[in-house]
Formats: C-alpha cells, structure tokens, sequence
C-alpha cells in the first residue's frame, strides 16, 4: 500500500488506509464553519473561507513525525442570529449538535481517538461543547474544543475596544479575508458598524452580548445591519499577521491533542 502522508485529507483516503490511520493513533480535525451574512462588505463564505485558510496556514508546520486527517468541512452550522438577513443558511440546534455527534460517531467507528472540532463561527460554540461531551462519554475519546476567535490575538494588532466588541464583521475577519480572499471582499463600502454592547460597556454595565454576563441576541440586535465592528482598521498586511498568528495556535493545539495520554480518560465512563 502507498504510504500515507503525514497530513491526509479522509476524502482521498479509502478503508484500510483509515484504518491504518487508527491504528497510528492519528489525531481527526473536523473544521466547523458557517454560510451566513456578514454585512456587505463581506461575502457569506467568511467563515469557511478562513477555517479553510487558517488550516491551509497551519498543517504543513505540524511534526511530520504526527498523523493528522482532516474530515471535510461542515460547512453550514448553527446560524440562528443572523437568520433575518438574506443569504444566511442555518440548520437548527438539534439537527447541528445531531449532525456533528453523527460525524463524531463515524470518527470513533473508525476507530480514531482523537477529535479535534475546529470551529470558526462564534454560533457554533455551544454546539461544539455539548457535542465535545457527549462523544467523550459515548466513546471514551479525547474531543478538543477548539474555537480559534478565543485564541488569544497578537499583542497590540487591535484596539482592545475592537477585540472585544468587533464579534462579526469587524476589523479581525475583514483583515483576515483581505488577506485570503481579498477579491471576495467589497472594499469600497467597509465602514464602522458600532455595537450595542459598546454603548452597554460605556455605562459600565456588566451585562453585554458576550463576557461575564451575556444575553442571547440576534444580530440586528447589536446593530441593524447585522454588523458589529470597525472594519476600517483592516488592511491585509493585518490579516497575514492575524491568519500566521491564529494558525500557529492551531499547530499547539492539533500536537497538544496529538501528545496527550489517553489514559487520563477515564475507560470506565
């Protein structure tokens, strides 16, 4: 048989290759994205278009001594906040959570122990950690959460300000685009979409959209083009930095998840 890259994609791969895979106890990354709007400057790819490039980024700087197979995307997710905008497609929490413990199941039926859910969209994070536990306790394998928007930025690459209120659309996923996929990106209407929970903030509530006490929101909550942000601090020179960045986190985590001992999970349930 030919011998299998240390980075493999599961659709080239057939059966007793995913097996050998098993059986060199490699480590599954499941990229979860979304397909939904990000106002207009940005298309409904953006998610998928940086899980993708972020793992483009990422995997040729992992240890060639690793093995790692990447499952293909899910690439609509849980989008239920921004369903009042055109172009969103969104499935339902039961059927998201159904659909990545389903993809989970089939990873563990292979025989993989190792999960890596690579989630780009911010929906999809209660998702990702409901599914996480739940494939830990049906098949006792080691599932990361691995949210790449809770990676901590490069020092000084944005206002703090931004970081923390610039949830969708804002100046960190338009740089990153301007960087993958500039001609997806409609320069000429990128403008500064300010939030709710930046006006909250400066009255000195602790309630906001996110932080210590969030309420659940739909997008046109926090601004009524869909939008929060100042997608006018981004420029590609930012987002080369911000994808090298992010992607480097990426490489820690898929090794950590590689090195960890699988007999600190607990066999008995």
């Amino acid at each position: 048989m030919d011998k299998i890259a240390a980075v493999s994609n599961w659709l080239d791969l057939t059966p007793q290759q995913i097996r050998c895979l098993a059986a060199e106890d490699a480590v599954a990354v499941l990229p979860l994205a979304a397909v939904e709007q990000h106002g207009e400057h940005l298309p409904l790819s953006t998610d998928l278009d940086i899980a993708e490039g972020l793992l483009r980024a990422a995997l040729p700087q992992l240890d060639p001594q690793r093995r790692v197979c990447v499952l293909p995307a899910l690439a609509v997710g849980l989008s239920l906040e921004h369903t009042a905008f055109a172009g969103t497609l969104s499935l339902s929490p039961e059927c998201a959570l159904t659909t990545v413990c389903e993809l989970g199941d089939s990873v563990a039926r292979a025989g993989l122990r190792r999960l890596v859910l690579f989630n780009t969209h911010g929906g999809n994070k209660a998702v990702v950690d409901m599914a996480a536990l739940k494939l830990r306790a049906a098949h006792g394998m080691l599932v990361v959460r691995a949210n790449y928007f809770r990676f901590a930025p490069p020092e000084d690459a944005l206002p703090a300000a931004e970081l923390r209120h610039g949830l969708h659309g804002g100046a960190l996923e338009t740089a990153m685009m301007l960087h993958l996929a500039p001609h997806k990106v409609r320069c000429e209407v990128l403008a500064n979409h300010a939030s709710l929970g930046q006006a909250m903030d400066a009255k000195g509530s602790l309630l906001g959209p996110e932080g210590e006490a969030g309420f659940a929101w739909m997008a046109q909550d926090l601004n009524p083009h869909g939008v929060t942000g100042n997608a006018t601090l981004a420029d590609a020179t930012l987002g080369s930095r911000l994808v090298e960045h992010f992607a480097a986190a990426l490489v820690r985590v898929i090794e950590d998840a590689a090195a960890f001992d699988l007999e600190c999970l607990s066999r008995g349930g």
